[in-house]
């Protein structure tokens, strides 16, 4: 864990000891729970703080995405928390949201927010295409993120509904993702995004390159988005 430390350190983001022991004790629920319950395919100890934790903190080593922060953010299609418990860990002020389409991995997240002592974060059982719909959390939020594998066109109609015009949804992709902007353009605009630039950033002692991409909520999202459950991966737009 002090390796979190030290990357953040030198990107100006400092860490305390009580957070490090709030990331030991994360990974050491999502291991346990591991056991019974499919969380992760990652469960060696340094590739879990690669690959799960300095990951998701990415854009804190970053100064133009750090600026994002503090703020509302909703994380879609959380899984086992990733990433927005660990950007809640290292941001303390953050209000977070952790949306999930399956009970039982909400049920371990709520376990996790209270082991930890989080406050102002809640885990919600729903389907992005429903939440994104709901008035209680469509276009409420300053920060959308993902680490889905899903492609941007499919992200984009998931996350955008629930960003505030001014606000922001940060995808996480992997390497050179160039031609999947040019492809997800049209969806984008569509749903009222205008993306900008990737930030390329290599993780800490390793050869992964994480391509983090900044799209702008720059108009309401049409009431038609998001469609129906499943109608995104079949015809994306």
């Amino acid at each position: 864990m002090e390796r979190i430390r030290t990357w953040l350190a030198a990107a100006g983001l400092p860490v305390t000891d009580g957070q490090l022991s709030q990331l030991e004790t994360y990974y050491q629920l999502v291991i346990e729970k591991n056991k019974v319950m499919n969380l992760t395919a990652i469960t060696e100890r340094n590739e879990f703080i690669e690959k799960h934790l300095i990951d998701s903190l990415a854009p804190l080593a970053v100064p133009e995405l750090r600026k994002l922060f503090p703020c509302r953010l909703i994380d879609v299609g959380t899984g086992a928390g990733f990433p927005g418990i660990p950007m809640k860990i290292l941001c303390p002020d953050l209000s977070v949201t952790l949306l999930d389409s399956l009970q039982k991995r909400v049920g371990f997240l709520q376990e996790v927010i209270s082991a930890l002592g989080l406050t102002d974060i809640t885990a919600v059982h729903m389907r992005a295409e429903e939440g994104g719909q709901d008035p209680a959390f469509r276009e409420k939020y300053d920060l959308a993120v993902s680490r889905a594998v899903a492609n941007l066109s499919m992200l984009a109609e998931y996350d955008l509904p629930f960003v505030k015009v001014g606000g922001t949804f940060l995808a996480y992709k992997s390497g050179d993702v160039a031609e999947e902007l040019k492809a997800a353009g049209h969806a984008i605009r569509t749903v009222g995004g205008h993306y900008e630039d990737p930030v390329y950033i290599t993780l800490p002692d390793t050869d992964i390159q994480r391509a983090l991409i900044p799209i702008r909520k720059e108009k309401n999202t049409p009431k038609a988005y998001p469609r129906k459950a499943g109608t995104a991966k079949k015809n994306p737009l």
